[in-house]
């Protein structure tokens, strides 16, 4: 359904017909009233002061004979007019300030969420007085007033709006890409936020009328001789015992105009709110020599050297790790796997070899190199830039890859327009060049559409045309094929071995799926606990896999020929909390060859002179078929489709 037919769908219901005949009544006021009653709500009556409803005068007349019911009409215009603009003011405030923690220092984006967050505990009215002291009486210091006291509660909306598209993996990828902070604030934020901020701007409509009419009432708010509802509203209550009609004029437009902003909010969230759910041939064989880990890979270009890396978050009971003591290399044109169950760490040392861990997590490492830059030594100005120009990544969920709102053509130029220096017409051509090299089918018009508009296979290829857009020498796949069929998924992963083969870019492919990386990769690094606890070639993975948590991954693969009358393998247990490892082994626990000392000490990452390293005091025999050691099959362990459903 297009919005179109939406809108119409939500104004043929009672809530929407409501709120459209009160916002035209509300709207035809506001431009014809001063046209219509303007001279008889000035004209002055000596004759006819203060006198009750007649046939002349429905709502009767002032203390100088003027017509109230026409200066009720005619005070439309000014009242609707000084509370939209100070809607404007607080929305446009209040985006600064709940947008600012993005741009500025970390210290002054903590104190400006501070003052925001003590201003919103005040209720809105006590603000508006407060800021009305401040900015004086009459009519540019009540709408400066409300305007401003309306900004901390629309602070808070955006920096809640903020945080929610900040965590999207377009964003990460803007990041990687190098993009500014303020770049990505404009062109990848804003856009995402600004429906909700709109509706929430057309109900604060509503609270800004009532908080004028308020301020005029008391007397801070229009002078004369100018009036709006408020003021009229004032002068209606100090006669109120003879004339009540007088103030129950104003009271009633401002409860009418006021539900109209109100239920026009109302109907434009119920149509956001629907469209918003509507959205929702390989290289030889690398093998390791057995010098320490930062000197591996001797005689090729080390792409990326991690050793000892870690990620550390805060939590309620002190710094939690769930990755430590990472260390491996890559070699130029070397296709890396890294699998294990969820939680096991592998998405979060990817995001930390990238730089996209936040504040408040900590990252450190030994050494942390890429293409011989050390990361946590240069400036962010030059990892930025070496990042955006040298490193591509592919995240797992090809839906929110993309910023929603831009075309797919424009996101793509993005990343060279910002670090090659090019015009955006040529960053247009690189980029429909980058798509036909990926296979995208009518590439030039595919450059047009948005990413709704793409199926799940075609979002991953363009994806990788993205990382393409410079001259990647690392991509980082995230799980590219999560959500994929098989085809597609062979597709991508035939595409991603055509880059590496075309472009000898080293390949870092994270996934659940073991047989996909035993096909795909040169090395496999298998990860438990936030740990690597076995690193082996690849072509040896079925055959001489030592470490017991590796041979039950391979042992719960179903095959094909395997019997249907029996029971599916299992690992029996669950991986430990990344704030609850274990003394010892974190594998102990469901490990069938432990002892009392895999209890008590950590095994070491230990290479045996040929290229393998396994951290286990019982390796199994390397000869040894896997099926043969796995481990056995148990009625009450999970089942293979959690152990299939790895997260990060």
């Amino acid at each position: 359904m297009s919005a179109r037919s939406k809108w119409l769908d939500v104004v043929r219901s009672p809530l929407g017909a409501t709120a459209l005949g009160l916002v035209i009544l509300v709207a035809l006021a506001a431009v014809f009233a001063p046209l219509i009653w303007g001279p008889q709500a000035e004209q002055v009556d000596p004759t006819a002061i203060t006198q009750g409803p007649s046939a002349a005068h429905l709502l009767g007349t002032d203390s100088l004979g003027r017509d109230v019911l026409a200066r009720v009409m005619v005070a439309t215009q000014l009242s609707i007019i000084l509370a939209v603009l100070a809607v404007i003011i607080g929305v446009v405030a209040g985006t600064l300030l709940g947008t600012a923690p993005s741009v500025l220092p970390r210290w002054a984006g903590r104190f400006i969420a501070g003052v925001v967050n003590i201003a919103v505990a005040f209720p809105g009215l006590l603000l508006a007085l407060f800021f009305a002291v401040i900015f004086g009486v009459g009519t540019t210091g009540a709408v400066l007033a409300i305007g401003f006291a309306m900004a901390p509660g629309f602070a808070r909306l955006t920096q809640t709006l903020s945080a929610g598209i900040a965590g999207r993996d377009f964003i990460a990828a803007a990041r990687v890409a190098g993009v500014s902070r303020i770049r990505i604030l404009i062109r990848h934020i804003l856009p995402n936020i600004g429906e909700p901020l709109v509706v929430n701007a057309t109900v604060g409509a509503g609270s800004a009328l009532l908080a004028f009419a308020g301020l005029s009432f008391l007397g801070l708010g229009v002078q004369v001789p100018a009036y709006d509802w408020g003021r009229l509203l004032g002068e209606g209550l100090n006669r109120i015992y003879l004339n009540p009609a007088a103030a129950i004029g104003p009271a009633v437009a401002v409860v009418v105009a006021g539900l109209a902003f109100n239920m026009l909010g109302e109907t434009a969230a119920s149509v956001i709110g629907g469209r918003s759910a509507r959205r929702r041939g390989r290289l030889p064989l690398t093998a390791l020599s057995s010098a320490p880990v930062h000197a591996q890979a001797a005689g090729d270009e080390v792409v990326l050297l991690v050793d000892d890396l870690r990620v550390s978050f805060p939590g309620p009971d002190g710094w939690i790790t769930p990755v430590r003591g990472v260390s491996f290399t890559i070699s130029r044109g070397e296709a890396i796997g890294v699998v294990g169950e969820s939680g096991s760490g592998k998405s979060l040392t990817a995001l930390a070899v990238a730089q996209l861990i936040e504040r408040p997590g900590r990252i450190s490492a030994g050494q942390l190199e890429f293409c011989g830059t050390p990361l946590q030594e240069a400036s962010e100005r030059s990892v930025r830039h070496l990042l955006g120009t040298s490193m591509a990544m592919v995240f797992q969920d090809p839906m929110t890859s993309f910023n929603p709102t831009r075309r797919i053509g424009s996101q793509l130029a993005e990343a060279a327009s910002e670090h090659q220096g090019i015009t955006r017409r040529a960053a247009m051509d690189r980029a429909i060049d980058r798509l036909q090299a990926v296979r995208v089918p009518a590439a030039e018009r595919r450059a047009k559409q948005y990413p709704h508009e793409f199926s799940g296979g075609m979002r991953q290829r363009a994806m990788i045309a993205m990382g393409l857009m410079n001259h990647p020498r690392l991509i980082i796949a995230d799980e590219p094929t999560t959500a994929l069929d098989v085809t597609v998924q062979r597709q991508v992963l035939q595409l991603l071995a055509g880059v590496r083969r075309d472009t000898d870019a080293a390949i870092l492919l994270i996934s659940h799926d073991i047989a996909v990386i035993a096909q795909t990769c040169d090395r496999v690094l298998v990860m438990y606990a936030g740990r690597i606890v076995e690193d082996l070639p690849a072509a040896h993975l079925h055959s001489h896999a030592r470490h017991p948590y590796t041979r039950a991954l391979l042992d719960v693969v179903p095959e094909l020929d395997t019997d249907r009358s029996t029971p599916l393998k299992m690992i029996p247990g669950r991986p430990p909390a990344p704030g609850a490892f274990p003394v010892g082994c974190a594998f102990a626990a469901r490990c069938p060859l432990a002892t009392e000392l895999c209890r008590e000490r950590d095994p070491e990452l230990v290479d045996d002179a040929s290229g393998h390293r396994v951290a286990c005091w019982h390796p199994v025999d390397g000869d040894q078929p896997a099926a043969d050691a796995a481990i056995p099959a148990v009625t009450s362990a999970l089942p293979i489709a959690q152990h299939e459903g790895a997260t990060r």
